[in-house]
């Protein structure tokens, strides 16, 4: 987690958003190690790099110089006189200066290559960052490369890729109507939005009025991942591929490269001029997405294996989730020998000593229930949530 340094960074919100997406911190018996870093004032780069180590040991990477040339595209850039400029980082085999390269998209021979500092190279082997010139495009962050026989080879491989997408992707656009759809049929029940606005004066009204949109219908949480004052950028676009979220803006424009990125990953980017019509437009989708009729839905479910005395509750019961996840706002029900003892509401919800809105399956927890407090060992609880039904 970089820019710890910042007065706005809150690392244990950025946490609980990594877990939302299945990257559940190692601190909270997940596997995904997070370390918090400020490269500006080089605070937790010593722990990056022991975190770095740690892994590579644990996963014993191994390369050959001698094999087959694989590796990374670290970042690449359009230089005005150097043509197409793409850092590299090889894993495996080794590259000489000549080789035909292809990088996702992007082909051609190596013209020059150079070392981190700058300096031409002529060949490097595995775990080695280069940068070449030579490519007749610019391949996006991430993309693979490898090395093939000749560039024509590398032509004949992306057309047949881009023939392929042609007939079979599609791209899919997460927007307020397909949230609509995903409502309707039980695959989701939460609006999340990264919102952006041309000054703090008209952010804060803005997140204001979605706040209380939300108080008003609970059974749609509004989600506001991220909330600024600027343009739209590449890292926002981000967040919501991440998230699958929707960005809003008012009185902002999105920057060429946020553009690009939304497009290719299928996000909706929506402006606005008037803070009626955003906030319009989310209680629309929202109305759209309740059903007239309520339902019940099961969403986890929890075994009480110790129960002990709190000082808010007369007893309260330490448990895991064995499957879903329990809800700090949801309905519950305590089974016993498949009877059911109570049927109610959570009272408090903890994981240790910190208060928490969910718990996931395999973690433990503390639950204390409302007006129930007959807890035993062995007890099942069944958390639920009503909905409202199309019919």
């Amino acid at each position: 987690l970089n820019k710890i340094d910042l007065p706005s960074a809150n690392p244990e919100l950025a946490k609980r958003q990594l877990a939302e997406i299945d990257l559940v911190p190692d601190e909270w018996d997940g596997d995904t190690m997070i370390v918090p870093v400020s490269a500006k004032k080089m605070q937790g780069l010593d722990d990056l790099m022991e975190a770095i180590l740690l892994v590579a040991d644990n996963k014993e990477i191994k390369a050959n110089p001698n094999g087959q040339v694989l590796g990374t595209v670290v970042e690449a850039e359009l230089d005005k006189t150097r043509g197409s400029m793409s850092t590299l980082l090889i894993q495996n085999g080794t590259v000489v200066v000549g080789d035909a390269i292809l990088a996702g998209k992007a082909h051609g021979r190596i013209k020059a290559m150079f070392d981190f500092r700058g300096n031409r190279i002529q060949q490097a082997g595995p775990s080695t960052p280069i940068v070449v010139m030579g490519l007749n495009d610019v391949p996006r962050a991430g993309d693979l490369f490898r090395k093939v026989e000749s560039e024509k080879e590398a032509r004949a491989i992306v057309d047949e890729i881009e023939s392929n997408q042609e007939t079979q992707y599609v791209v899919h656009k997460a927007t307020l109507e397909d949230l609509f759809e995903k409502l309707q049929a039980g695959e989701e029940q939460s609006l999340r939005l990264i919102v952006k606005a041309d000054v703090q004066g008209s952010l804060e009204p803005i997140v204001n009025s979605l706040k209380e949109l939300g108080e008003k219908t609970p059974e749609v949480s509004i989600n506001i991942l991220h909330q600024e004052t600027g343009n739209i950028t590449e890292s926002d676009v981000m967040l919501a591929t991440a998230s699958d979220a929707i960005v809003v803006g008012f009185a902002v424009d999105a920057d060429n490269a946020a553009e690009r990125l939304a497009e290719a990953e299928g996000i909706s980017i929506r402006l606005y001029t008037i803070i009626y019509r955003l906030i319009e437009d989310i209680e629309k989708a929202i109305k759209g997405m309740l059903e007239p009729e309520m339902i019940e839905r099961t969403i986890g479910k929890a075994n009480v294996l110790q129960v002990f005395t709190v000082s808010k509750f007369s007893s309260a019961a330490g448990c895991r989730v064995i499957d879903g996840e329990i809800r700090r706002n949801a309905h519950i029900r305590v089974l016993r020998d498949s009877a059911v003892v109570f049927d109610g509401d959570i009272g408090s919800l903890k994981r240790g000593k910190e208060d928490v809105r969910e718990v996931r399956e395999g973690f433990e927890c503390g639950i204390a229930l409302k007006q129930f407090h007959d807890f035993r060992e062995g007890d099942l609880l069944e958390c639920y949530v009503i909905e409202q039904s199309t019919f």
